[in-house]
Parts: C-alpha cells; sequence; structure tokens
C-alpha cells in the first residue's frame, strides 16, 4: 500500500477514527485504524466493538492495500505536522511497519494485520430515510442533557428515537430522561420514516454522531432496524449498536393539568439561577423559587456557607407558590431555550413542572421540584 494526502484532509479522517477508539484496550487491533487504499480514495475504519466508524478521504494511491496502524499515534503524528504538508504513507508488511513521510519529518510505526481487524456485520434495516443535519442536530442537541449516567438503569443511558403522534399528527421524536428531568423534542416526520422501529442511541453514539452535523443542510442518510442505527454523509458512515432495552412509559411523567404558569426571559433566567447557586452546598444545589404577582425571588440558603437572593420581573398572575429545584438542572433546562422567552407551568410545590419555549410544543421539558 502507498499513497499521498493532504495533511488537513487525513486529520480530519484520522480525528473522527480515534475518538471512537477506547483508550484502555484489552484487545490490541481494537487501538488501531484500518486503513484501506484504492482507486482514488482512502478508507479510514475504527471501532470499539459497539461502534464502528468509516471515513473515507480522497488520496492519490500508488499501490493499493490495507494495514492497522495505532489509531491514537497516527492521529498525534499528523497533528503535529505543519500546514499545507502532503504526507506519503506506504506499509512494508513483510517488516509489519507503516512509514509516514512529510517534508524533512519521517515516522515508523507497529502495523497489526488487517485480517485481524472486526468489521461490523451489516445489518438489513427496517427503515432508511433522509433528514437534514440541521434537524438531527436540534433533536438530540435539545435531548442528550437529560441521558441517565447511571448504569444500573442502562436503558436510560441513551436517546429514544421513534415515531410518534404529536398534536398534528406523526413526528419524529427523540426523548432522554435520568428520573429528575425529561426532554422531549418532535421533528416533522421525514419520508419512508414512518414504519421506523423505536430505538436508544447510546451516549457515545450521539456525541459521536454529533460531529457528523456540522452543515445543517447537508442530507444525513439514516438507516434503523432493532439491533443497529447508521448515520452517513458521502464521506462519513457511522454504525452503531443500540441499547437492548425498553425505555419506559415517559407519556405518563409528562404533566398535563399544570395551569400556574410563569414567562421568563429564559438568558436572564438561568444566569439568576447561576449567581444564586454560587452559595449553596454543592451536593444538593437547591434554589428556592417564590413567586408573587409579576415578580419572581430566586433565593439559596446555604447555612454553612451563606445566603443569596435575586428579584426577577416576570410574567405571572396565579397564586403564590413556593418550589425548590435542582440548581444544575434548572440551567440546563432553561440553556436548551432558543427562543428569548421560557414558559414554566407549575401545579403544587411537590409536583413535576413543565417548560417550553415560548407557544412552541415542539420541545418539552419536565424537571422534578426538590425540598427546599
Amino acid at each position: 500500500m502507498k499513497f499521498s494526502i493532504e495533511r488537513a484532509v487525513l486529520l480530519k479522517a484520522v480525528s473522527q477514527a480515534q475518538s471512537v477508539v477506547e483508550r484502555r484496550n484489552t484487545i490490541p487491533i481494537l487501538a488501531n485504524v484500518l486503513i484501506e487504499a484504492e482507486g482514488d480514495t482512502v478508507q479510514f475504519r475504527a471501532t470499539d466493538l459497539d461502534i464502528e466508524v468509516v471515513d473515507k478521504a480522497p488520496a492519490k494511491v500508488e499501490q493499493a492495500g490495507a494495514t492497522t496502524v495505532s489509531a491514537l499515534m497516527l492521529h498525534e503524528i499528523v497533528r503535529k505536522l505543519p500546514d499545507g504538508a502532503l504526507v506519503a504513507i506506504a506499509d512494508d508488511p513483510a517488516a509489519g511497519r507503516l512509514s509516514v513521510q512529510a517534508g524533512r519529518s519521517s515516522f515508523n510505526l507497529a502495523t497489526l494485520p488487517k485480517e485481524d481487524f472486526p468489521v461490523m456485520a451489516s445489518s438489513e434495516y427496517t427503515a432508511n430515510f433522509t433528514a437534514k443535519a440541521g434537524v438531527l442536530k436540534r433533536l438530540f442537541d435539545k435531548s442528550k442533557f437529560a441521558i441517565s449516567t447511571e448504569e444500573t438503569r442502562y436503558y436510560l443511558n441513551g436517546v429514544y428515537m421513534h415515531v410518534a403522534t404529536g398534536e398534528d399528527g406523526q413526528v419524529l421524536r427523540c426523548v432522554a430522561t435520568d428520573g429528575h428531568r425529561l426532554a422531549r423534542i418532535d421533528a416533522a416526520l421525514p419520508d419512508h420514516a414512518s414504519d421506523m422501529p423505536g430505538v436508544i442511541v447510546p451516549r457515545k453514539t450521539v456525541n459521536e454522531m454529533r460531529k457528523l452535523l456540522d452543515d445543517d443542510d447537508q442530507e444525513i442518510a439514516v438507516s434503523v432496524s432493532e439491533t443497529k442505527v447508521r448515520f452517513a454523509t458521502p464521506a462519513i458512515t457511522l454504525t452503531s449498536k443500540v441499547i437492548d432495552g425498553t425505555f419506559p412509559d415517559y407519556t405518563r411523567v409528562i404533566p398535563v393539568g399544570n395551569t400556574r404558569q410563569l414567562e421568563v426571559d429564559a438568558k436572564e433566567f438561568a444566569k439568576a439561577v447561576d449567581r444564586v447557586a454560587t452559595v449553596s452546598s454543592e451536593r444538593s444545589r437547591a434554589v428556592k423559587l417564590t413567586l408573587e404577582a409579576d415578580k419572581l425571588v430566586l433565593s439559596v440558603n446555604a447555612p454553612d456557607a451563606g445566603a443569596a437572593e435575586e428579584e426577577l420581573v416576570v410574567a405571572y398572575n396565579d397564586e403564590p407558590l413556593e418550589i425548590g429545584f435542582n440548581a444544575k438542572y434548572l440551567q440546563e433546562i432553561a440553556d436548551q431555550v432558543d427562543r428569548e422567552n421560557a414558559v414554566f407551568l407549575f401545579n403544587s410545590s411537590g409536583d413535576p413542572t413543565l417548560m417550553r419555549e415560548g407557544g412552541d410544543t415542539s420541545a418539552v421539558y419536565v424537571v422534578m421540584p426538590m425540598r427546599v
């Protein structure tokens, strides 16, 4: 195998591949990236056995072939090469070495046989559809903060992507929850997506897939089966196993009878929560909201550290209410709001609170209160 490739193109391809590789591996081949050169493209493939990423890059291939080399090492070398460099890569199968040359720099890296590299089995996908990168970005970005980190409740360690019935018919919906807060985001259902099975996309997959979505107008090909999900652009294909479990019936925890409505500037609210939470003990970070006519008082009382209070002018004309929340949860939910105003709907100090962005019901958040 022998080819030459621009440093910027190579860095982009290798970056995507090496981020999938687990840092601590008991199987040496999983630390490697499989490099396959043929025609006028070079393919970089990496896997951790649950996720596989394949990145195609244009190159001048003098001799077709394939080998595997440490993903992290190759990435570090390419990252440190000067901008604009032309990188020449060749392997010597007999010596088990890969040479990397650019200008006056040359490196010799150990390789492992390509035959040992595990390639993820291709799957028959139930549904194949395309969606704009901007749509997928919104669905996953607005929901991923609520993914649970508890390994015991593994079925909550991802985003539940499924077809649901919204106010105006069927929608593509993403839901995430950790039991303390919940995010439910809807988008228009893409063509050919109606027979898609509901799948739980793991957290790592969500984070890796996010790297494909830099151009909002780019069409992303999405394929879904009961066991796998695949996101593809013309250059990169990301395939992942989905979480084998049943996502709980989230509709039961979304309150429908909350009538006390608070409307507040989302950015001002998030900053105020951050300020008063400064004095709270890190363990609970509880913030009390005291609501009266057109006035919201945020307060924290931490006996060991001190107290803080801030008043905001808001739109509220229901009965007075005192309710407490985890400051981190309030901030994360407020940070999701793209519009100017956040609308909170309360029932009582012990019931879940609903939040949405202005009059938009396509993004709904639920947060459980705390005793303060």
